[in-house]
């Protein structure tokens, strides 16, 4: 195994996905979705060089409150993408992709924004208390698959990832807001 550092010949470990780009049919239905509903910043847009029209259609959005990343999120509109199926599904799914899971910082504003985008007509597809989060997924114009979560606290889950990983809860419809208790015990 190798060190943090690749020290021991095998590969450097990395500090985590620095940002994802995601190929969408209309950029400006998919700015609406990721800046207006999930709150993603836009920080850039790409530009010809000397005045002329980009190579293609891109803009960049960071997530991060405040002190804002070059970039955790980039869009890219791309003609000839297949129709989003009519619903999203995680285990039936035809996508690349499965889904892209989106924290929010605590259960607080996980709430708050669940409530939002229900009240924006988001379809919720499913509400799942995993060992480790509590999520709701959603998905987004071009049909990827939407995680919207906040993490539990690390007490609640680091004696037993692997346990944490296998756990989960599905919650019906009329539940989609209801605080659950968290979990320690994952053997259910």
């Amino acid at each position: 195994m190798a060190d943090s550092d690749g020290a021991t010949g095998g590969p450097v470990r990395p500090t985590g996905v620095n940002h994802l780009v995601l190929n969408v049919r209309d950029l400006e239905e998919s700015h609406h979705f990721w800046s207006d509903l999930l709150g993603f910043v836009q920080v850039g847009e790409l530009h010809g060089r000397d005045g002329g029209e980009p190579a293609m259609k891109m803009r960049f959005y960071s997530g991060i409150d405040g002190d804002v990343s070059h970039h955790d999120l980039a869009l890219v509109e791309r003609d000839g993408l297949p129709e989003p199926p009519a619903k999203w599904s995680m285990f039936d799914g035809v996508s690349a992709i499965n889904h892209i899971a989106i924290t929010y910082p605590d259960q607080a504003s996980w709430k708050r924004q669940v409530e939002f985008l229900d009240d924006q007509g988001v379809e919720m597809n499913l509400r799942i208390d995993h060992g480790m989060t509590h999520s709701v997924y959603i998905n987004d114009p071009n049909g990827y698959g939407i995680e919207v979560l906040y993490e539990l606290p690390r007490e609640v889950w680091g004696h037993d990832i692997d346990g944490a990983l296998n756990y989960a809860v599905s919650l019906p419809r009329e539940q989609l807001l209801e605080e659950t208790e968290y979990v320690t015990d994952f053997d259910r």
